[in-house]
């Protein structure tokens, strides 16, 4: 199955967001199955548990990729199964979410403890705030906004703070580190959520993967410039033999 590609997507607005890099992907390479797997429903924020769930539904020896979030579990599930994944591919996906002394390109601690109170007292105001930070740098930040939202699934509170705990507990260096097939980790050059410094962050960490930078799109890039986007991850694929 090395040539079927599982992404992953990020926090709470669902597969939607996705849907036209998949697309454009399918276009570039009819050969090539790619699936947009929601999250799991969980209302625990342990990494363990999550990653139980997405191996148990997630097809074996697929390529794993994903948004944001969505990379970084996809990273940890790459890590877990080693050689029975063909290769990573991240999304405007940070090693950490929230800043710390060693990983400083991240959401500042504070920051991130005042959004996730205004998702405890009121998850629908958070969500369209979220929506607006992923569409922040966008020719069309408005209308990209609205159209995350529209396609958002209505996940309870609860669901959204679990998922929210564990993106600010997940720090996927050693998964990255640890696995060995092909990595490829792209970025956006005007995202307001996981700064462009990043791409050079991991670079310096990793050495040997490769990493780009697109100028000019937001967080919500696969959204903004799915052509592009599965341009770059369809050369990468071919590349590396799963053409």
């Amino acid at each position: 199955m090395r040539n079927r590609l599982v992404l992953l997507p990020g926090w709470g607005l669902g597969t939607a967001p996705l849907e036209p890099l998949a697309e454009a992907l399918r276009g570039l390479d009819p050969h090539l199955h790619v699936q947009v797997e929601p999250l799991p429903l969980l209302v625990s924020s342990e990494l363990d548990e999550w990653l139980d769930e997405l191996d148990a539904n997630l097809p074996e020896g697929a390529w794993l990729g994903g948004w944001s979030l969505g990379g970084m579990l996809a990273a940890e599930l790459a890590a877990r199964r080693a050689e029975q994944c063909p290769g990573l591919i991240t999304l405007a996906s940070n090693a950490s979410f929230v800043a710390s002394t060693d990983w400083p390109h991240a959401m500042a601690e504070e920051a991130f403890d005042l959004f996730r109170q205004g998702c405890a007292q009121n998850p629908v105001i958070t969500l369209k705030r979220f929506a607006a930070l992923c569409a922040q740098g966008a020719a069309d930040q408005r209308g990209m906004a609205r159209l995350m939202l529209g396609g958002a699934p209505h996940e309870s509170g609860e669901l959204l703070l679990a998922s929210l705990d564990l993106l600010a507990s997940l720090d996927t260096r050693a998964a990255l580190q640890g696995f060995v097939g092909p990595q490829l980790h792209l970025y956006a050059g005007q995202d307001s959520l996981v700064p462009a410094e990043v791409a050079g962050d991991i670079l310096a960490l990793l050495g040997d993967v490769e990493v780009g930078l697109i100028d000019h799109v937001s967080h919500a890039f696969s959204l903004e410039c799915p052509h592009e986007l599965g341009a770059a991850i369809q050369g990468f694929l071919h590349e590396a033999g799963d053409d």
